[in-house]
């Protein structure tokens, strides 16, 4: 049973915590069939970072920034204010340069960058608590802040196109042994601006594609081209490097999983049980 608050912060029991582990477990053993090492950063990023990728022009709404108080005006705050302390205004904030990303990917790519690759390029895999300011919660299904799992390819253009076509058959198959009734399904890109000329190709060749079940999106595949490559300095052989990942919401995971099953012990089982 999940317990949950207010603005899209929820609570794991002990069950669900073990099916998110459980699944997980199955995603990293993906990883490593491909070579991909696991590596944690920081929770947060550099705000300079982020706008590296065009960020926030892209994506206000869902920006997240990690301030620190000012001390001295603190003080007057919490004298003249009823307590608790519902919202902390803004006039006590010093300005940031620190964000709470959306997505685990992005510290991928500014930790190689300036990197010089060979052309069959690298692979990561990470596990971040990713943020974004939605307009609305629901359950385990949207949250505020939600663990995603990413394995990101790093390389040629084959390479991170290779990536995507094997993640695709993988997640399927797994999704066929859990008896989960999946679609993929073309989603928005979520890099590039949706005028843009880059967008326009996501109908030739479509960027990002997303695992559905029963309308919930539960991870997916997202090709870059050389955006990351260029923006950070990446190459691959002679070119810029492509990058491509495989992305997974592992709340999101819980959710479908124990609708799957009937309870999360039954769904832990199930997933425990894989070949």
């Amino acid at each position: 049973m999940t317990t949950a608050t207010d603005n899209g912060l929820s609570i794991l029991d002990g069950g669900q915590l073990r099916l998110l582990r459980a699944v997980d477990t199955v995603f990293r053993r993906f990883a490593d069939g491909w070579d991909a090492p696991e590596f944690r950063f920081p929770f947060l990023m550099r705000t300079a970072d982020l706008d590296r990728f065009d960020y926030y022009d892209n994506f206000p709404h869902l920006g997240l920034a990690a301030t620190r108080l000012d001390p001295e005006r603190v003080a007057p705050l919490l004298a003249g204010a009823s307590r608790p302390l519902d919202l902390v205004p803004t006039e006590v904030m010093e300005p940031s340069g620190f964000a709470l990303p959306s997505a685990a990917c992005y510290a991928v790519y500014v930790d190689l960058a300036g990197t010089a690759l060979p052309a069959e390029g690298t692979a990561r895999t990470t596990v971040g608590t990713c943020f974004r300011n939605e307009n609305h919660y629901d359950g385990l299904q949207r949250l505020l802040g939600f663990s995603m799992r990413e394995i990101v390819r790093i390389g040629s253009e084959d390479a991170a196109k290779q990536h995507i076509l094997r993640a695709k058959d993988a997640v399927l198959a797994l999704c066929a042994e859990l008896g989960l009734d999946v679609r993929l399904e073309v989603a928005t890109d979520p890099f590039f601006d949706k005028n843009g000329g880059k967008a326009k190709m996501q109908r030739l060749f479509p960027v990002k594609e997303e695992f559905v079940v029963e309308g919930l999106a539960i991870g997916s595949v997202n090709y870059h081209r050389n955006f990351f490559g260029e923006r950070c300095a990446i190459s691959a052989g002679e070119d810029t490097a492509h990058t491509s990942c495989l992305a997974f919401g592992l709340e999101r995971w819980v959710h479908a999983l124990t609708g799957r099953f009937g309870s999360t012990a039954a769904a832990v089982a199930a997933v425990e049980g894989l070949g």
